[in-house]
């Protein structure tokens, strides 16, 4: 969709919202799932059944044939503009019109592939990785984002309904966060058993953004065979045990207390100059695009950072390359 609505262009807006392209050299395919986990009901809403997971899937395609995957529906738009402040004059469907680069229906490369299962912050929904996952899957990553429901605030099903988030009403107290925590865990290592029984996986790592980002680490410390885990500006709830593989955490320039106990074979700590919490999402970009405030850092520049350090850890520590570290001014490595 080139034009948005009426309403967006009297606001100023005149064409859709666009991630940057994806710098791999492979055209990137994407697929949804939607995933039923029978062995526990819903923890957030046990009244509704079995815990029910949507996931996306991006991967390396063999061509660019296919139609535009769509970016988040207008009903999960809507509620993730109703969340934010000074939203109140954005067309609540924006996002939905947001250009992406994945084709739906794409042809996907054949033979095992590393898999990255990614987890996005407490009330975002996985949407918002998207600029990261497609860049992984053009470098010939298999990438699985899951939506955590009732954590998300909005998630589309098959049948139409948009779940909202059920945990945000709830008191913000640490016990419930370890809870959350906890929950996610299992979230995603039954997502990278449903994976891996339906795709060829070479290896796996785990990675996610704010509280995504912890439930990363302590889902390496739950599951050793995953092989690497990255913590994008995720403060750890419990602190982290001592963990059996390389952990990336890459941050904004904070003061959190649960970063530097952590002991992995190796930690990456790197902190970035200009990043506030969002910058590690789409966000970076987004937020200039439809008319609200952003982050010091340009927008593009951050997601580069973001895509660039991500790929050069994986690379490192879950295909075995021997691949130099980026190097970029607004970065800078902490002990």
């Amino acid at each position: 969709m080139d034009i948005l609505t009426v309403g967006a262009l009297v606001s100023g807006l005149v064409t859709a919202p666009s991630l940057p392209a994806p710098t791999g050299p492979h055209p990137v395919g994407a697929r949804a799932l939607h995933l039923v986990d029978r062995s526990r009901p819903d923890p957030w809403v046990p009244a509704s059944g079995p815990r029910q997971l949507m996931v996306t899937v991006w991967y390396p395609a063999l061509s660019s044939k296919g139609r535009p995957f769509r970016y988040v529906t207008t009903a999960e738009s809507a509620n993730i503009l109703a969340r934010v402040p000074g939203a109140d004059d954005i067309p609540p469907g924006v996002l939905a019109t947001t250009r992406t680069h994945a084709q739906s229906g794409a042809p996907m490369v054949r033979g095992k592939l590393p898999l990255v299962v990614l987890s996005p912050g407490f009330s975002f929904p996985r949407a918002t990785l998207t600029s990261l996952g497609e860049d992984l899957a053009s470098r010939g990553y298999l990438v699985a984002a899951v939506e955590h429901t009732y954590e998300s605030v909005g998630t589309t099903f098959p049948d139409g309904r948009t779940t909202t988030c059920v945990v945000c009403e709830r008191a913000q107290t640490r016990e419930l966060g370890a809870q959350v925590s906890a929950g996610r865990v299992r979230d995603l290592t039954f997502v990278v058993d449903q994976v891996k029984r339906r795709f060829g996986v070479d290896g796996v790592a785990v990675a996610g953004h704010s509280m995504g980002g912890n439930a990363a680490v302590h889902t390496m410390a739950a599951r050793p065979s995953i092989r690497a885990a990255v913590d994008f500006d995720g403060t750890l709830l419990p602190d982290a045990p001592p963990l059996p593989g390389p952990v990336l955490l890459m941050g904004a320039v904070r003061t959190d207390t649960t970063w530097p106990p952590v002991r992995a074979k190796p930690k990456t700590w790197l902190e970035v100059s200009g990043a506030d919490h969002s910058s590690f999402t789409d966000y970076a970009v987004l937020r200039g695009q439809v008319g609200l405030p952003s982050q010091p850092l340009d927008g593009a520049r951050a997601v580069e950072i973001t895509r660039t350090y991500t790929a050069w850890f994986l690379d490192r520590h879950l295909r075995g390359r021997q691949v130099p570290e980026p190097e970029f001014p607004e970065v800078r490595r902490r002990a």
